[in-house]
């Protein structure tokens, strides 16, 4: 795809909700969306994101968007969560089955294997559904197949290496995560530009966080730019990238979808001055003090009560930076899945001697149960 192309992708994990759904029936504002997808489309842009696994959303686009628009106008991915509630191939291959109902897409543009990384790749490598989507790309029921990745570069170099039929990488990736410690999103853009495949970006502007940035680093770009939106920084870093295909918004509101469209539709690229500003922002948030983890995750080898300690961390900095106490609280409940709480900690100080950073975990990990718990 030239950087003359159109970019911007629409998520559709964060559609906006009725205030008062029926019960039983779909909760997503169907007759918002469909605004939001009509200026969307108006704008030039047509590719759209949903995944088997995100409530309605299939349902949702389905009366937004295949009933409305002709197929050819349009590019459809959607995705396949064979570890979720997946005991067999047949679940696996049922959750295919019932994107292609209740989208009526008739085929999907880009096929996606969600949320590879370990151990969720194994339901994948288990079940052999490499081979059976290749089969439905033969099919033509699927015209391109990748797959969405959450783990580490060189988790991300075995997979492509493995499986160099997969055409694509969707990615977590904006300027706050290019060097953190936990995401890598740069050292992963890396290691799928080695392997020649075309990106596409997830959370670009994290999950909303980066729309509101802490005050000095909005300082950074509305000094540059007084009426450009921080979101449209973060989208257009990402987008300037090269090999990235589509950067994806999980737009909320049919204010978000305007704003969006309005800086990205004429979007070529950045100059060198922008690309100068953003790292300066990075830089800026960069020097915000944090708990000073790289999430090298040698405290978590010898804690005898399995504590999430990094995630802890990570979830403690969030809500430093961002000051969003709810977001910061849903990244800590997916770090303790199979792990224990803060409040756990016995003070053996184990982790501390095993620590490269010489972090006081003791001490913080006091902070995160204070915080959150």
């Amino acid at each position: 795809m030239s950087n003359t192309m159109k970019k911007l992708g629409f998520g559709l994990m964060r559609l906006p909700r009725l205030a008062a759904p029926e019960e039983g029936k779909n909760p997503i504002d169907i007759e918002q969306v469909k605004q939001m997808v009509d200026v969307f489309m108006d704008a030039g842009f047509t590719y759209f994101d949903t995944a088997w696994a995100y409530d309605w959303s299939e349902d949702a686009i389905r009366q937004a968007l295949v009933e409305r628009y002709p197929r050819e106008s349009y590019q459809l991915a959607t995705k396949c969560a064979a570890w979720i509630e997946c005991k067999t191939r047949e679940d696996a291959i049922a959750q295919f089955e019932s994107s292609l109902e209740l989208t009526q897409a008739g085929y999907f543009d880009n096929y996606l294997l969600h949320n590879l990384g370990t151990p969720r790749t194994d339901a994948f490598d288990k079940f052999d559904l490499w081979n059976y989507f290749a089969e439905q790309k033969e099919r033509g029921l699927i015209k391109h197949l990748g797959f969405s990745f959450h783990s580490t570069p060189e988790e991300l170099d075995k997979i492509l290496t493995d499986h160099p039929e997969m055409e694509f990488v969707q990615i977590q990736l904006n300027y706050a995560d290019w060097e953190s410690g936990s995401i890598q999103a740069g050292a992963n853009y890396e290691v799928c530009r080695r392997h020649g495949k075309p990106v596409i970006v997830m959370e670009p502007v994290k999950g909303g966080l980066l729309a509101t940035p802490p005050q000095p680093v909005a300082d950074v770009f509305k000094a540059a730019k007084p009426d450009a939106s921080l979101a449209s920084w973060a989208i257009k870093f990402a987008a300037d990238l090269p090999g990235v295909m589509v950067v994806l918004s999980g737009m909320s509101s049919l204010e978000q979808m305007k704003d969006n469209v309005a800086e990205m539709k004429d979007f070529t690229g950045l100059t060198d001055e922008e690309r100068a500003v953003v790292e300066k922002a990075r830089e800026t948030l960069a020097g915000i003090p944090v708990v000073p983890c790289t999430t090298c995750n040698y405290c978590a080898k010898v804690c005898p009560q399995n504590i999430a300690i990094s995630g802890s961390f990570n979830s403690l900095n969030m809500l430093t930076l961002y000051g969003n106490k709810e977001a910061a609280k849903r990244n800590l409940g997916f770090a303790l899945r199979g792990k224990a709480p803060a409040s756990e900690c016995i003070e053996c100080g184990a982790c501390e001697d095993a620590c490269p950073q010489h972090i006081a975990i003791r001490d913080e990990l006091k902070r995160v149960a204070e915080t959150f718990e």
